[in-house]
């Protein structure tokens, strides 16, 4: 059985469908169909102009970050042997060594210490004297790579202040 409606049927209509008039200036269809507003165009570039800044970020030279995390750490360990030096009252020196370096005069020294890249070396003075006197001497330390041999970071100290890192073009 054919499916029907309820109810009565809907009147037809002898009048032709109405027309259109098609919207003016000043109402809102015209202006959405007019395209993307100038607010709409720099969000978008707004959001382009982070994605690009984040990824130039991302994709930064690994071998000058290399370079700089390996003076983070030795400024970082030079720090906590100057602590144990004062805490302790025995002298440290700390000694440049081929692939790496070592802290003489530490209680309980491991013994050597390996650079975290294999291409990583120091320059200058290859004894850094971290004594148990509060004030010690201006000393600072070059670090270099083989992969990279523009590049050099310079851990540093005056003698009061804690070893910074300073990078170098």
């Amino acid at each position: 059985m054919p499916w029907t409606r309820s109810g009565p049927a809907p009147a037809p209509t002898l009048a032709p469908p109405a027309r259109r008039r098609p919207p003016s200036r000043g109402t809102p269809c015209w202006r959405a169909a007019a395209g993307f507003t100038l607010l709409e165009l720099l969000v978008v570039l707004a959001i382009a102009a982070l994605a690009t800044t984040g990824a130039a970020l991302a994709l930064r030279d690994s071998g000058a970050a290399q370079l700089e995390r390996e003076g983070e750490r030795l400024a970082a360990l030079l720090e906590s042997a100057r602590a144990q030096s004062r805490a302790s009252g025995q002298p440290v020196a700390w000694r440049a060594q081929g692939a790496g370096f070592r802290f003489e005069g530490l209680p309980g020294a491991g013994g050597a210490q390996a650079w975290l890249d294999a291409g990583t070396s120091a320059r200058g003075p290859a004894v850094l004297w971290l004594g148990p006197e509060p004030l010690i001497g201006p000393q600072q330390v070059v670090l270099s790579s083989r992969s990279h041999p523009g590049r050099t970071v310079t851990v540093a100290t005056d003698g009061l202040r804690p070893f910074a890192v300073r990078a170098q073009p």
